[in-house]
């Protein structure tokens, strides 16, 4: 038995973060679950003598609530947590550590006179006479910072203090640099530039100084020597500017290095007036290099250019070894796609998202320093030799987030999708959840973020991530009473208000505590929840419903009646109201959840009058949705807005629906992430299955077959003759309709309902030939959640099954077409296929109810059929009814292909066949496996 993970708000070990409702999860590797207990110390110096402890206490949860306890700044805590199970007893340490706290910065903002400068420095010189015990470095700058002592970089994180509304929220960064201080002289070095506090930012070309206009640090070094003794040294008048190599960047813009700038004009720096209230330890998650990708080729376009070709699309920077002479100037323009294989960058819009490096002559690895790009391909010009592979690496950057979800089926194409999903989210989750990576835009959007949380909690430990954010929601909601603008930061725009985006406000921090059984985040964005859900009741003229201003309708839906228009068919205020409904009900649970009772009861009631209303409006007693697309009906499944009795109807109408649209999808933003899930959830998995596994436009596996690495932001941002659609907004790189993927964890793989963490939670694989071998996990708060499984493995028609269940937590087991068979569970035998199963690996077999071999049906497509040469020449035998379609590919390719046997002879006289016969052919059909089945 041992404690596998021991982690601090989610976070391995983290120092001077926010640690607001503190808690301790962990999780056990265990062979069984043998009433055990658990016990948790705290110290500061001394493990014999915490100052704080529980237990031993029952182990009825993987966490211990620290919430209450009091913390001081700058101080390193150990925290050791004990499991006994029956006869064995294991422990693990861990630690955390504070940062400013709430504690008055000594230091001042500091500054240099020329606001114009792109890259301005600051240093500190100075003499240690004795050894260094322990150093902590509290340090910020706007807009961006990296900062070096005595030459090395501090540090492992770029693009330092992240992104924030900096005029309220400025984060600070705490680094442990005692390894490199040293006795004698030391220099300490910070290298500032614009980033999103004061370069060009924004929708429409941007906006210059959103939030300041002259670069600034403010920094404190607390350090210990040998014999005890401290000192501090402060940003102040002390220091020294100048100007540095970097002549110009910014987030869109890219960057330029002139490595022969020479570093000289040092001056006294300004000490600034400025408040230092904004400043808060950090929530942000590291920004670091995750995975480097070397090239796999080098191109030369029919256009003459050099590109290089990554591989994936993905989002980092480039970097080079340079060894051109002095004075070359090398250039390096970012890309998605080649366009007739010449490189393109239409689709990046006014982003220049390049990179300039003048060389000094030295040979090095080279790489930008204040600005991040979205790309698979670079071209190189300026290079005086030649370009090779080896000189080349992306540097793949994003929040630093450990993976803890994967499915793997036998299907490449689904497989690739699934790995573009991944790449999707590394790609944007960008400190911020970002739309995109690559373009003039890549903005916090609350749409893309909401919609998408579930999946990204089930591919990725986001909970720490999802915290920042909903701080930034905060802030942004606090600013406009309660409505939450399109994207957060606001980035100086004060549009927003919108269903679904604004509904950020609560799905995020809702679905974050079901995902993780952590309310931290309901706690620190409960009143910005209400003020939500108030902020639209303060907006809508017609009694609970919401009717009035601005929708984004479901965004880039097909089914609209303008194809100019990307709202989509599915009536808006039909989608705010569901969404007004949604919200009110998860502040009512949140605050049942939080002891607010009274507000427990009032929104409750607020969305049950809701609930009444849409129903009065939108559906009829029978169960009719009165708006016929596909997201309506969706939604109306998904938020249970009608009854279980009436949700067959909803479904067959939903079915009707989709077979009008030839079983391929329509929806955009807000119907994508739920039509597959209310399918398989009311019985027709089948077809959610066929959905998802199209091939053509519109599909999710369009894009792979096309070539692509991530989620395109339309569903044919690129044509089928290879190039761009026309309509523009076509990003290569937006994780928002990857939302599917949350469908596959769920019914694929079988990890189904669950309680908040996963305590509980409901195995119910929906099996389908199309996938007769699958296996995938996912790492919740407990443990590592496995499954593996392959149908029709025998004549016998046997399902062979793995599943690994954590410590503490219990899986309640539903198989399908289970209800006659016997279930062996390792070994034992169970009648039935509904049971539950805590701890351990189970292997699990039984012979189904009713196979999962696909046969032919009556109302299989005649072009279908004609592909079956033997099954046509049974069919021969009883009646020569497909001999025109033998002889006629233009009858197969037209709409008589599409139709089958029994509806051709209905509408077309002249072919001919008898009732007998047509029985005897369709008994045919149904008994006959699929030709890939046999």
């Amino acid at each position: 038995m041992t404690i596998t993970t021991l982690q601090i708000n989610h976070q391995t070990a983290p120092i001077g973060f926010d640690l607001s409702n503190l808690r301790v999860d962990f999780s056990v590797d265990a062979a069984s679950f043998d009433h055990p207990t658990k016990a948790l110390a705290v110290w500061t110096n001394d493990q014999a003598h915490p100052f704080y402890q529980v237990g031993p206490v029952t182990f009825d949860n993987n966490y211990f609530d620290l919430s209450d306890l009091a913390l001081t700044p700058r101080t390193r805590y150990h925290v050791a947590v004990t499991v006994v199970n029956g006869n064995e007893e294991t422990s693990a340490t861990t630690f955390f550590e504070t940062g400013k706290m709430d504690e008055a910065f000594q230091a001042n903002w500091i500054a240099n006179d020329n606001k114009d400068l792109q890259n301005t420095l600051f240093k500190r010189e100075f003499n240690l006479g004795q050894e260094v015990s322990t150093a902590r470095l509290y340090i910020t700058g706007l807009g961006l910072y990296e900062a070096s002592l005595n030459g090395d970089k501090i540090g492992n994180e770029y693009l330092t203090p992240g992104v924030t509304a900096y005029d309220q929220l400025v984060q600070v960064q705490t680094y442990d640099v005692t390894d490199q201080l040293r006795q004698g002289d030391n220099k300490l070095l910070v290298s500032t530039a614009d980033g999103w506090y004061k370069g060009n930012y924004g929708f429409d070309g941007g906006q210059d100084k959103l939030y300041g206009d002259q670069h600034r640090i403010i920094a404190e070094l607390h350090v210990t020597l040998a014999d005890g003794t401290t000192l501090q040294i402060n940003t102040d008048n002390q220091w020294e500017t100048t100007q540095g190599p970097v002549t110009k960047s910014a987030i869109y813009y890219g960057e330029d290095y002139d490595a022969q700038f020479e570093i000289t004009g040092w001056q006294p720096v300004t000490v600034l007036n400025s408040t230092k209230n904004v400043l808060k330890d950090r929530l942000s998650l590291p920004l670091t290099v995750q995975e480097t990708i070397t090239p796999t080729e080098i191109i030369t376009t029919p256009a003459g250019e050099t590109v290089i070709d990554f591989g994936q699309n993905q989002a980092g920077w480039p970097e080079f070894y340079c060894d051109e002479p002095a004075g070359t100037k090398i250039t390096l323009q970012a890309s998605e796609i080649l366009q007739e294989g010449n490189f393109y960058r239409e689709n990046l819009r006014d982003a220049r998202a390049a990179f300039t490096y003048v060389s000094d002559g030295k040979a090095k690895w080279v790489r930008p320093h204040f600005t991040y790009y979205g790309y698979r391909y670079m071209k190189i010009t300026g290079n005086t030799k030649p370009v090779e592979i080896k000189n080349f690496r992306a540097a793949v950057i994003y929040s630093q987030m450990e993976t803890t979800g994967d499915i793997e089926t036998t299907n490449p194409l689904v497989n690739r999708l699934f790995q573009n999903i991944q790449w999707g989210q590394k790609s944007n989750f960008f400190d911020v959840p970002t739309d995109c990576p690559q373009r003039d835009e890549r903005l916090g959007w609350t749409g893309d973020a909401n919609i998408f949380s579930n999946t990204a909690a089930l591919n990725m430990n986001v909970f720490a991530f999802f915290k920042k954010y909903a701080r930034d929601m905060a802030i942004e909601q606090n600013d406009h009473g309660g409505m939450l603008t399109m994207y957060a930061p606001k980035m100086n725009s004060d549009d927003g208000g919108a269903a679904v985006w604004g509904d950020a406000a609560t799905f995020i921090p809702w679905n974050m505590y079901q995902d993780y059984g952590d309310p931290a985040i309901l706690h620190q964005n409960y009143p910005e929840m209400k003020a939500w859900v108030d902020w639209i009741t303060s907006q809508t003229n017609t009694p609970n419903l919401w009717t009035d201003g601005f929708q984004f309708g479901d965004w880039i839906a097909l089914d609209g009646e303008n194809p100019a228009l990307p709202t989509g068919k599915t009536n808006e205020d039909y989608i705010a109201s569901v969404y007004y409904y949604a919200s009110s009900l998860i502040v009512s649970q949140t605050a049942a959840l939080l002891g607010h009772d009274d507000d427990a009861k009032q929104y409750g009631e607020q969305a049950a009058n809701i609930k009444q209303a849409i129903q009065r409006e939108y559906i009829t007693a029978t169960g009719r949705v009165a708006i016929d697309t596909q997201t309506a009906y969706a939604l109306a499944l998904y938020f249970n807005l009608v009854s279980d009795d009436l949700k067959p109807r909803v479904t067959a109408d939903l079915v009707a629906r989709l077979g009008k649209d030839d079983d391929h999808l329509k929806t955009g933003f807000v119907g994508t992430p739920f039509i597959n899930q209310v399918l398989s959830a009311n019985g027709y998995h089948k077809l959610a299955t066929k959905i998802f596994l199209q091939e053509d436009y519109p599909s999710w596996l369009y894009a792979v077959k096309m070539g692509a690495t991530t989620v395109w932001e339309r569903w044919n941002s690129v044509l089928e003759d290879g190039s761009m659609n026309p309509a523009g907004m076509n990003s290569l790189n937006h994780y928002s309709i990857g939302a599917v993927m949350e469908w596959a964890y769920k019914y694929v793989l079988g990890i189904n309902e669950h309680t908040p963490g996963y305590q509980e939670f409901t195995f119910a694989p929906q099996f389908d030939y199309r996938f007769k071998k699958v296996h995938g996990h996912f790492q919740s708060s407990y443990g590592d959640i496995k499954v593996a499984y392959q149908i029709e493995t025998d004549q016998d028609h046997t399902i062979q099954l793995s599943l690994t269940v954590p410590f503490g937590s219990t899986a309640h087991v539903k198989l399908p077409r289970s209800n006659q068979a016997v279930v062996l569970v390792n070994g034992q035998s169970v009648q039935g296929g509904s049971f539950d199963l805590t701890v351990g690996t189970y292997q699990i077999s039984y012979v189904p109810d009713q196979d999962y071999i696909e046969r032919y049906t009556a109302d299989t497509p005649i072009k279908v059929l004609m592909q079956d040469k033997e099954l046509i020449n049974q069919i021969d035998t009883i009646d020569p009814v497909l001999t025109p379609f033998e002889h006629s590919q233009e009858m197969i390719n037209g709409g008589l292909g599409n139709m089958s046997i029994r509806k051709v002879t209905q509408i077309i006289p002249n072919i001919n066949i008898s009732e007998e016969h047509l029985h005897q052919v369709e008994e045919l059909l149904t008994s006959t496996p699929l030709q890939s089945e046999r």
